[in-house]
C-alpha cells in the first residue's frame, strides 16, 4: 500500500513541476517583452538590437522550461 502511495505522490509531483514550470516561463517571457517595450519607448533607435536580445532571451527561457516540463512528464509515467 506505501509503494502505491509513494508513486502517486511522484505522479502528483510531476504533474505539478511541469505546471509550475510552465507558468514560470510565461511570467518570465512576459516580463522580457514588458521591458523590451518599455526600454523601445525610450530608445527607439536601438529598437533592432533591443528585439534581437529579447528574442534571444525568450529562446534561452523556452528552452529550459522545456527540459522542466519534459522532466515532469517523465516522473509522471514512471511507474
Amino acid at each position: 500500500m506505501n509503494i502505491l502511495l509513494e508513486v502517486g505522490q511522484a505522479q502528483l509531483g510531476g504533474a505539478i513541476g511541469a505546471g509550475l514550470a510552465a507558468i514560470g516561463a510565461g511570467i518570465g517571457i512576459g516580463q522580457i517583452g514588458k521591458g523590451a517595450v518599455e526600454s523601445i519607448a525610450r530608445q527607439p533607435e536601438a529598437a533592432n538590437d533591443i528585439r534581437g536580445n529579447m528574442i534571444l532571451t525568450a529562446a534561452f527561457i523556452e528552452g529550459v522550461a522545456l527540459f522542466a516540463v519534459i522532466a515532469g512528464l517523465l516522473a509522471v509515467l514512471s511507474k
